[in-house]
């Protein structure tokens, strides 16, 4: 069988399987921005509380991963996913039940403690069942979710808010994930040959061995750094479309519709592209692009909607481009026997990452009015260039370090 180019039926019902799952977290997590208008009306809520609602599942979900990441190779990954799962479903049912502004608070935190390690045990299975040469195609399937969130999460759940309030879309994710959670039982093997290669040594310590690790350290830097560049501008992105390009709120759902689509078209092409070519000039080219991008639109008068489009489908396929073979040359650094862990604390610090850079792109941002354009939002578009060259750099020496890794001796 010619492992570099086909999967097994198996690995593609695992991949199908994860991108569901992965589907799932990310819907459950994109669903809050579109429903805050509702939110703050429905439970009486200001912008800053509501700002509270989405950082708080960011940042539990970056703790959570930090605190399971030293246990997180020391069992059956099939078994880890299906309890975080589990757990992951329960939080977003108490979202779908919350009547208070506390209770969904600390609903979104249980959420966000379960959900926010689900990415990292995704990865690890996938490094367990695929070789290097496969993982580009594999992360490609999974980004996909992103982009699926954007097509169906985002004018779905505004639809069922819509006809039966906000906390329809929390329960319509809950069903799914329940039977996603029961194929995984029923289907997915146990997946337990990291277990052969742990050493006896506590679970803080091999969190400190993971943490300390210096090929690791490089490898968590990049991942933040790719983490705060695209995701600087997202959380003020409809807000910059409204105000200062003049998109309707009517016409919000179409073009996040558009670039959702874009983006599942893009993502496989490129997960297959990064199996062919040389991944960090794939990312390198998905980086100038998005550069480009980000410097137009933040500088962008009111214009036509379609160009606002156009430009968004671009500029969301290179953000999103350069992440999917960036994070299979960084999933590619640990050991088997600290896959887990080392996926743990990645996906913690994507989360960590991501809440930082909406705290800070707020601190940026100004607006005099409810109604007036953003102010400064250039400025974060800057920053974003700035963090996003920086870690094309050290990603130039993680990229290195990966292919001598896999380069045998002569």
């Amino acid at each position: 069988m010619n492992q570099t180019n086909n999967f097994s039926p198996y690995q593609k019902l695992v991949v199908a399987l994860l991108a569901l799952t992965q589907f799932t977290v990310i819907l459950d997590f994109m669903i809050v921005s579109p429903l805050g208008d509702m939110l703050m009306k429905s439970l009486s809520i200001n912008p800053q509380q509501f700002g509270l609602i989405v950082s708080a599942y960011a940042f539990s979900a970056g703790i959570s991963g930090l605190l399971t990441s030293g246990f997180a190779d020391r069992f059956d990954r099939k078994k880890l996913l299906v309890f975080f799962y589990a757990g992951f479903i329960i939080g977003t049912a108490c979202c779908g039940i919350a009547n208070t502004y506390p209770v969904l608070v600390a609903a979104r935190i249980v959420t966000g403690l379960f959900g926010g390690v689900i990415s990292s045990i995704s990865m690890a299975i996938v490094t367990d069942l695929f070789p290097v040469q496969q993982r580009g195609r594999v992360m490609g399937f999974l980004q996909m979710g992103f982009g699926a969130s954007q097509v169906l999460g985002i004018p779905i759940s505004l639809y069922l808010a819509n006809a039966w309030g906000w906390e329809a879309p929390f329960l319509l994710v809950v069903g799914l994930a329940i039977i996603i959670m029961l194929l995984i039982l029923l289907r997915i093997h146990p997946i337990t040959a990291h277990l052969a290669l742990q050493h006896d040594k506590s679970a803080l310590i091999h969190l400190w061995h993971t943490l300390t690790k210096g090929n690791y350290a490089i490898g968590f830097a990049t991942t933040a750094m790719l983490s705060i560049g695209g995701f600087m501008m997202m959380p003020f992105s409809s807000a910059y479309a409204i105000n200062n390009l003049h998109v309707t709120q009517q016409q919000l759902p179409l073009l996040f519709i558009v670039a959702g689509i874009g983006t599942l078209i893009v993502m496989p092409m490129i997960g297959k592209l990064s199996d062919k070519m040389d991944r960090f000039t794939i990312t390198s080219m998905a980086t100038l692009l998005m550069i480009i991008l980000i410097a137009i639109y933040t500088h962008l008068p009111p214009v036509p909607l379609y160009t606002v489009i156009a430009i968004n489908v671009l500029m969301m396929a290179a953000i999103m481009g350069r992440a999917v073979p960036a994070m299979a040359i960084i999933t590619s650094v640990p050991d088997m026997a600290d896959r887990g862990a080392f996926m743990s604390i990645n996906s913690s610090l994507q989360q960590i990452a991501g809440g930082i850079a909406a705290a800070f792109a707020g601190m940026i941002v100004v607006q005099k009015t409810k109604t007036s354009p953003l102010e400064h939002f250039d400025i974060v578009g800057y920053v974003a260039i700035i963090i996003s060259l920086c870690c094309l750099m050290i990603l130039s020496r993680v990229s290195k370090m990966v292919k001598a890794k896999f380069t045998p001796a002569l």
